[in-house]
């Protein structure tokens, strides 16, 4: 069998926090010979993983570095603060990043927000991942800033979050190499975007059966002409009726 010949697939990447079930569910429906593989990759590693032919494309988090890659984004997150369930933060619905200026908050190795000036007090040293953050938080040690959607990753039964105002949001996006834009890349996007399977904008499906031939147009042309002709007989025949009424009556020899 020949690389030509090769049963299609296709492989998304996809960064911690992000679900793709949705996505995924479709395209079963639509493309059920192509099995699609899912691949864990961290915020930090997304970008090299596509650039080196580690999957088809990818659900990252914005910033990346887009060196030979498009991305289309695709939802924002709102940011939370996480906090012991005892903080007094958890008392209020939503707090600002000035409310956080006495605590110390956790700044991740692989945190993906974009600051000007970080909220809070420094730790002494930076946890590696966002999963040792949690830990630390769970210990007392400090709060953690991040998209709501690793708070919801990361859940415990003794920590909660609450939404940030003024912070930075997490941007959600899918990318791919520029240079390989397949029908199944486009196929993706198309799922993403919330296209239908018969949408002008998808890649093209060819018809399921090919259509009859239609009847000639001249005969369908023909068939009102004659119509008409029918109608001005019918008019004339009435009018040549009253002409002879108006006219004498013969005389009989």
């Amino acid at each position: 069998m020949t690389s030509s010949e090769e049963t299609p697939s296709f492989r998304l990447a996809y960064v911690p926090g992000v679900t793709p079930t949705k996505w995924v569910r479709i395209w079963n429906e639509r493309l059920p010979d192509v099995p699609l593989t899912l691949i864990g990759v961290s915020a930090a590693e997304a970008s090299d993983v596509l650039r080196g032919g580690g999957a088809d494309a990818g659900l990252v988090r914005l910033p990346i570095d887009r060196t030979g890659l498009s991305a289309i984004p695709l939802y924002t997150e709102t940011t939370v603060v996480v906090i012991p369930k005892d903080h007094v933060v958890a008392s209020v619905d939503e707090v600002s990043a000035e409310d956080l200026a006495d605590d110390i908050v956790l700044h991740p190795l692989d945190d993906t927000l974009e600051w000007e000036r970080r909220p809070g007090q420094p730790a002494i040293e930076r946890p590696a991942t966002t999963a040792d953050a949690i830990e630390l938080v769970a210990a007392g040690v400090g709060l953690l800033v991040v998209p709501q959607s690793l708070a919801r990753l990361h859940h415990r039964k003794d920590l909660t979050y609450r939404p940030v105002s003024d912070a930075p949001e997490s941007r959600v996006a899918l990318s791919w190499l520029e240079d390989e834009t397949t029908d199944l890349v486009e196929d993706f996007i198309g799922i993403v975007r919330g296209r239908t399977v018969n949408s002008s904008r998808g890649r093209p499906k060819p018809p399921a059966q090919p259509k009859g031939k239609r009847p000639e147009t001249g005969g369908a042309r023909r068939k009102p002409a004659a119509g008409k002709a029918a109608g001005k007989g019918a008019r004339s025949g009435s009018g040549g009726a009253k002409g002879g009424n108006r006219g004498k009556p013969r005389r009989r020899s």
